[in-house]
Order: C-alpha cells, then structure tokens, then sequence
C-alpha cells in the first residue's frame, strides 16, 4: 500500500533539500478516495499514518523568501549598523520606530492560546461597528537601554502622531536619560506615518524636535519590504504580542497594561501612553514648506538617510 501512495504522491511532493521533510497539496480523503477506485479500502486516517511513516508532515507557508536583495539594500544595512554603532559610542540616544498593526477595542478573538477552564467567548464577527475604538500602538525602542515606549492613539497613524511620540518621549524620558545630547538617531521604515518620501514627516521633524527642542535628528530608513530586520518588530512588538495572546482587548485599560507589563529575560521594559487627540489625514505641504527644510541629504543612498538641524 505505502509503494502506491507513493506513487500517487509522485506529482504532489515538495521537499526540504537540507532536513529531507516532505509535504504534499493532497488531502488525506482525496488520496484514501483515489486507493479505493483502485480497489485498496483505506480510511483517510490510516493515510495520515502512512504517509508519516514515510517523512510526510503537515506544514504551512513560511515567509522567509525575499524579493529584494540588491547591492543596495546590502549597503544600507552596513550603513544603519554603523550609524547605531556611531551614536552608541558617543553616548547618544538611537530609536527604533514604527507602528504596530491597529487594534479594535472590545469583545474580539485574540491570535494565541490561553489556559482556561472554559472557552472564553467572543463576538463572532469583527465588524469595526462592535468595537468601543481603535488602538493605534506607535513605538519606540530605545536600542541601547533596551526600553520601550509606546503612545496608543485612537484615531489614525500620521506623521504628525509619529512625531509627537517622538517629541513626547523626549520630553518624557529621552533628555533625563541622555542629558546634554543633541543628536538622535531615528532607525525606521520605508513607509507608512514615518516613510521617507513623506513631506510631513520632515516637516514635522523640522518644527517640532529640530526648531521647538534644538535638536539634530538623523533618520535612517531600512529598504522595501525588510521591516522584520527593525530592531523593533523583535525586541519590542513581537514581545507584546505575546504577552497578550489568547487575550480579548476589550478595555484601553487592558490593552495598556499587557504593554506595561512586557518584560524579557533580557531585562526590558516597557511603558505605554494613551493618545486621544484627533489626527487628520490628507494634510498637504508646499513646495515651500520643504524648500524651508534645514535638511542634508548623505552621500550614501541620499532618499533613506538624511540629517534636518535646528534652523
């Protein structure tokens, strides 16, 4: 029986070339069903059986495959770890920035497990209408004290919000643990509220950390599609993602205190701050506006990493 399974597999099998595992795209029923047209009767579970017997497993997609390996996204990797290393020797605050997937607030399933007596219930849809908000977690992980800070808006992710994290986190923690710096190094990525062809997001940075605070700040960007190499998707949102698995958010004060509660065997920590001001979205800039840019382009992939001073 296994040398016909086999056989029937023989179109249908894809392998690991390195650990030698197997899968296949049939199901169990339709390689039982093919069997007993050819008269062997077998059950669909004894297929599962046999089929392990000879190295085949359930698998699923992993995404592990980039597109995307020029020169230049190599070159950029280089140049962001030298700039983490720069500004860590001088003593110099580098965030790791973005935000994380928005979350509606309410009774909805939560991705994970959790040990229970019972089932816990939730809505059965996810429609936004069932939900008592939206949360918007941007964060910012400070790579060198390995400390995280996450402002949870409640109505959209725009630069504008992006920067105001950033000006709130200095306010609240970055010049007390870094005093007398002048300079911050900003590593985020190519797009969304904090992309590098966004106007806003230099002009925000221009007004509101530069001109308000004089502050310089240098904004590294990482190249399309290479988010996950973010410092912050593992040491920080990957970490809060498992602190509230299984969980329903149904409460903000629920959501926060699974981010205030984050901690790692590494020692971070984390703290989080509820934003309930009201963004607006389709803000345009003028030409003039970004002419006004106190900003320096490097010599080193000048579209993803540029320099705006105090003016």
């Amino acid at each position: 029986m296994i040398q016909r399974i086999v056989a029937l597999m023989e179109h249908e099998t894809a392998g690991d070339p390195v650990t030698g595992l197997l899968w296949t795209r049939k199901t169990t029923e339709n390689i039982a069903a093919e069997l007993v047209s050819l008269g062997i009767q077998v059950s669909a579970s004894t297929v599962a059986r046999l089929l392990k017997m000879i190295g085949f497993s359930l698998r699923v997609n992993h995404k592990k495959h980039s597109g995307h390996t020029g020169a230049d996204r190599d070159e950029q990797f280089r140049y962001i770890k030298a700039k983490k290393d720069e500004f860590a020797r001088a003593g110099l605050p580098c965030l790791s920035i973005d935000a994380k997937k928005r979350e509606m607030v309410g009774n909805f399933k939560n991705p994970g497990k959790t040990w229970e007596k019972t089932p816990v219930i939730v809505n059965d849809h996810d429609f936004l209408t069932l939900a008592s908000g939206v949360a918007i977690p941007y964060g910012l992980y400070d790579t060198e004290a390995n400390v995280g800070t996450v402002f949870v808006g409640t109505s959209r992710d725009t630069s504008e919000f992006a920067v105001d994290a950033i000006e709130a986190w200095w306010c609240s923690e970055g010049r007390s643990r870094y005093p007398g710096a002048c300079h911050i190094l900003l590593i985020a990525d190519g797009g969304g509220s904090n992309g590098a062809r966004l106007r806003a997001w230099k002009v925000y940075i221009q007004e509101k950390l530069c001109d308000r605070h004089r502050l310089t700040v240098t904004v590294c960007h990482y190249p399309t599609g290479t988010s996950k190499w973010n410092p912050i998707e593992h040491r920080l949102f990957s970490q809060i993602s498992k602190n509230w698995e299984g969980v329903p958010l149904r409460t903000y004060e629920t959501l926060l205190n699974f981010i205030n509660t984050t901690t790692t065997k590494t020692g971070l920590t984390v703290t989080s701050h509820l934003v309930r001001r009201e963004y607006e979205t389709g803000i345009k800039v003028s030409d003039q506006k970004i002419a006004e840019l106190s900003l320096e382009r490097h010599e080193t992939q000048p579209h993803r990493n540029y320099t705006l001073k105090p003016r």
